[in-house]
């Protein structure tokens, strides 16, 4: 079967919850895993294969071996062996802190090689959830700074109530904060470049305030106010559903009750599928086939033309 899995990284953090490991059905003892990291080439945190005949190989060595049968022709000439996207679950029991992601420009200026643009799907959430995503006043440089020396850095901050099925789309550069209650899809290029701005002056788990990254934050803002920070869309059954388009990914959404063809085979790209409710039955040309259900996130190669699904599931689909 042309379709792999990868063995989750599982990351216990100061603000993490107990939902990923009974969303993805693992028998584990882990204890306040705040991300769930489903495919990754970060460096440190690579991706593991977890069954088939490329078991234990890295998605590094794995797109090193399959190339642009893998990942796409001309994925593979921009971003030979690095894999342009990571893909993570997040269940935030407490606020995350308050942060930015420098854009590609800015992060270039910083001696980075990219920044970081990406998107969140609420898988779900508490009746009280919300989240901070954008401006809602308009301040300059100078003032956050004051801002964020007063404590007060939230009040410039527009704040969104959020239920399952919610879409944010936060190009580097946007400020915001996963409020405690939300459980979510993350999409983002990939980038482990954070920059801390508020933490509630929480302290870790060894009594010490977590350093803050005011400068490099300042200047990656991107302080303008716009009207809507929440991705609209409308949601239809058995179909495809667009929710972003943009330079580093595509995403739609498809709620499935009958089986649905995939047509891939005019798409130089990896297939991303993130299940996030339900199960399914994936078939691909030759017949193979796998049963796959929420909690899963499956990378089908850019080789395989065509894929059936059936079932009561709903996921994500994401290429490049």
């Amino acid at each position: 079967m042309s379709v792999f899995r990868f063995q989750p990284i599982l990351k216990s953090t100061l603000w993490g919850g107990n939902r990923i490991i009974p969303f993805k059905h693992l028998s584990v003892a882990q204890e306040q895993v705040g991300e769930s990291w489903e495919i990754s080439g970060v460096q440190g945190n690579e991706s593991v294969v977890a069954d088939g005949p490329y078991a234990g190989y890295t998605l590094p060595r794995l797109i090193d071996e399959l190339k642009g049968a893998l990942v796409g022709e001309d994925n593979y000439q921009r971003f030979g062996n690095e894999f342009p996207l990571l893909i993570k679950f997040i269940d935030a029991r407490l606020d995350l802190s308050i942060q930015v992601h420098p854009n590609d420009a800015t992060a270039q200026r910083q001696g980075l090689p990219c920044g970081k643009t990406e998107m969140w799907y609420i898988i779900d959430s508490t009746p009280d959830a919300m989240l901070y995503s954008g401006m809602q006043r308009q301040i300059t440089p100078e003032e956050y700074t004051r801002l964020v020396d007063s404590d007060t850095i939230c009040d410039a901050l527009a704040c969104h109530d959020v239920h399952p099925g919610d879409v944010f789309y936060l190009p580097g550069g946007r400020i915001h904060s996963i409020g405690a209650g939300c459980f979510l899809a993350e999409i983002q290029q990939t980038s482990d470049t954070t920059y801390r701005i508020y933490d509630f002056n929480r302290r870790d788990k060894d009594g010490n305030l977590r350093p803050l990254h005011t400068e490099k934050a300042a200047e990656s803002i991107d302080y303008n106010v716009y009207d809507n920070y929440r991705t609209p869309y409308h949601h239809v059954l058995n179909e495809s559903t667009p929710l972003v388009e943009c330079p580093y990914f595509t995403t739609s959404l498809y709620d499935l009750t009958e089986p649905m063809t995939l047509d891939y085979s005019e798409l130089d790209s990896f297939v991303i599928l993130i299940a996030v409710e339900g199960e399914g039955t994936l078939t691909d040309s030759e017949s193979g086939s796998l049963s796959f259900q929420a909690g899963e996130t499956l990378l089908i190669p850019a080789a395989t033309d065509i894929i059936t699904i059936e079932g009561d599931v709903k996921f994500l689909e994401v290429f490049v």
